[in-house]
């Protein structure tokens, strides 16, 4: 794609929680996909480009992200952070409604909402890119989050595109489960 700058693939491999005790072994990985946004600093009622933008790298990312897993994905997420002459709407534009389709299609299914977030913020700032389950959105065990960061974007003309997926729940999960699922 011509307008990406860079993208950069993370795989976190999870064999511990945060207090040291062993789990079994989960992997998140993630995709940032770094691209200028074509409406920046411009008031555009129609911002289908950005749907077209998000469709071709939802198929492309999802694949490479798959290929970094060792077992199918049970979880995923998606979340936009947006350059500061963008505004909030370019990353709903991007995150909805033409990117659960090539996610979904990837994975083989995929009945619950993908989790989302999106912001505007500045070079190099972070964003959280929650995690669910891909069928059961009241498995709390498996609401997670990433906090992802490119350091030289988003510029003030760019969005940061991303895209997680994740082989299990977050480690020993205690919170229990949701109401489908008592």
């Amino acid at each position: 794609m011509r307008s990406v700058r860079k993208t950069v693939f993370i795989r976190e491999v999870i064999a511990a929680d945060e207090m040291g005790r062993s789990c079994d072994t989960i992997i998140r990985v993630a995709a940032a996909a770094v691209f200028k946004n074509p409406y920046a600093g411009i008031d555009q009622q129609d911002l289908s480009q950005l749907f077209e933008v998000s469709a071709e790298l939802g198929q492309s990312l999802v694949h490479d992200l798959m290929n970094m897993l060792s077992r199918p994905p049970v979880c995923y997420g998606k979340a936009a952070l947006i350059g500061s002459a963008g505004a909030m709407e370019h990353g709903a534009a991007v995150l909805h409604p033409a990117l659960g389709k090539p996610v979904r299609a990837a994975i083989g299914g995929g009945k619950a909402l993908i989790p989302s977030n999106h912001k505007v913020g500045p070079l190099g700032g972070c964003i959280d890119l929650p995690l669910g389950h891909k069928d059961e959105p009241w498995s709390f065990d498996h609401i997670d989050t990433m906090t992802l960061c490119v350091p030289d974007a988003p510029r003030a003309d760019e969005i940061v595109l991303c895209i997680g997926l994740s082989d299990g729940t977050r480690a020993n999960p205690r919170a229990g489960k949701g109401p489908t699922q008592s």
